[in-house]
């Protein structure tokens, strides 16, 4: 007869062997003791009951009753009236690897861009909208379902982004994924099959997503140089790039929205746009997407990583009607489609008006963050310029260069303070001319004077 297996819980493999010349209850000691030896079985670990163990091997409840009672004996196992059999705290188990320790110094303050206020992260409205979520959800809704997302989420983002960012938004056209890294990657590869070979991007911006979603769709990526206006269009149109990724809603008047259309209308091209924190605005009117200006030439990326969390994994591609077959075919190929009871407490979450309301709340703490930043480098660093203030969580400071960037950073680190550097953005990783990325999303507002003070010296 072959082996019998069976996996019983709590993660217990035994194999018995009725052919061998050894007894039952030998083997079954032999495997549980050598599982408790190896490590396999922890100390405290539950064991399954001698019913459940028996019935799960095919043995007789006694056999197993007295395995355990040999085992107990041993030290092996402990058990008390009306609990479970676990493992013995006397046993001996082999000594499971030490973590590593956690080498990284605890910061004063640690200005780290692109994270939001992790600790502002609404919990109770979204396990209300979990709760609810499941409550309604119907039982179709539980099977892999429209690789695009859940019809309910992309109804209500459809709404929702024409109401907040003046997109042209049909939710057949849009497509649920699980963050912008994955969109970016559907988008190129959408984009290489219909002919697009060159794929342009900001510089200074994020060199690496892009180059290696590019790479991964067999395109090659440029970059582009981006000043105070934003991309420069004409450079832009020097190259032979039939799409762009942007970030608008960060950076932009409209004259170069404008003038990025005319180039996209003029090369027949595409323009895919990171609405990267485009809710965060603090200083100006809320600008609206590109997207809405020009649907039919646009992928418009958007998340809840900067609104909610980043650990949520939800994002949407609003698709030109041409493009969104082919973007939904290779999001299902990627993963058959995003996790559908997230997507479904998203919808009941903006709905219900609770993530409007979290919205609200988030730019108050924001541009209280954002005002305590300028008003400790006014007062501790004022030679520096500060820019890149109007939206987001996090602002761009200029340095005169006595310091090099890697200096400076190293130094802040003996100050126990985080400073980010402007080279990773850019497609050279030049570290000149000497700028820091100061985020505030994370940070508080005494975290952030102290930190300023703590590093004034070496920024002015």
């Amino acid at each position: 007869m072959p082996l019998e297996w069976s996996s019983s819980s709590p993660d217990l493999l035994l194999a018995v062997d009725r052919d061998g010349g050894e007894p039952l209850r030998c083997q079954l000691e032999r495997q549980i003791r050598d599982a408790i030896r190896s490590g396999r079985l922890r100390i405290g670990e539950r064991l399954p009951s001698s019913r459940a163990l028996a019935r799960d091997l095919g043995l007789s409840r006694g056999l197993v009753q007295e395995c355990y009672a040999q085992l107990q004996a041993e030290g092996y196992l402990v058990a008390r009236a009306g609990s479970a059999t676990r493992v013995s705290a006397g046993a001996c188990v082999a000594s499971a690897p030490a973590p590593p320790p956690d080498r990284r110094p605890r910061l004063l303050a640690d200005f780290r861009w692109g994270v939001p206020d992790l600790g502002g992260f609404p919990r109770a409205d979204w396990s209300w909208a979990m709760r609810e979520a499941v409550r309604v959800l119907p039982r179709s809704a539980l099977d892999y379902g429209d690789p695009r997302g859940s019809a309910v989420l992309r109804e209500v983002l459809a709404g929702y982004v024409r109401r907040v960012r003046a997109a042209s938004a049909d939710p057949e056209s849009i497509v649920i994924c699980s963050g912008y890294a994955q969109g970016l990657n559907v988008a190129l590869r959408a984009l290489a099959r219909t002919g697009v070979r060159t794929v342009a991007y900001e510089d200074p911006g994020s060199p690496e997503t892009v180059t290696s979603a590019a790479a991964r769709a067999g395109l090659s990526a440029i970059p582009v140089p981006v000043d105070e206006h934003g991309i420069d269009v004409a450079a832009l149109a020097a190259t032979d790039a039939r799409a762009v990724v942007v970030t608008p809603a960060h950076q932009w008047p409209t004259g170069v929205v404008l003038a990025l259309i005319e180039w996209a209308a003029r090369r027949d091209a595409v323009v895919i746009e990171d609405d990267y924190d485009a809710e965060f605005r603090y200083d100006r009117e809320p600008v609206g997407a590109l997207q809405g200006l020009a649907a039919d030439r646009v992928i418009a990326i958007g998340t809840v990583s900067k609104s909610l969390a980043p650990a949520l994994r939800i994002g949407w591609i609003l698709c030109p009607p041409a493009l969104a077959r082919q973007i939904a075919e290779d999001k299902s190929l990627d993963d058959r489609g995003s996790p559908a009871l997230d997507q479904h407490a998203l919808a009941r979450l903006i709905e219900s008006g609770r993530f409007d309301r979290h919205l609200r709340r988030m730019r108050g703490v924001y541009a209280a963050r954002r005002a305590a930043l300028v008003e400790a480098l006014a007062e501790h660093a004022p030679s520096v310029r500060v820019t890149g203030l109007a939206a987001g969580f996090h602002a761009v400071a200029h340095l005169d260069g006595s310091l090099g960037e890697h200096a400076v950073i190293a130094a802040a680190r003996e100050r126990s303070v985080g400073l980010y550097g402007m080279s990773p953005c850019r497609s050279r990783h030049e570290g000149t001319p000497v700028q820091l990325i100061l985020g505030f999303g994370d940070v508080g507002e005494r975290a952030i004077t102290a930190g300023v003070t703590a590093v004034a010296d070496l920024l002015r």
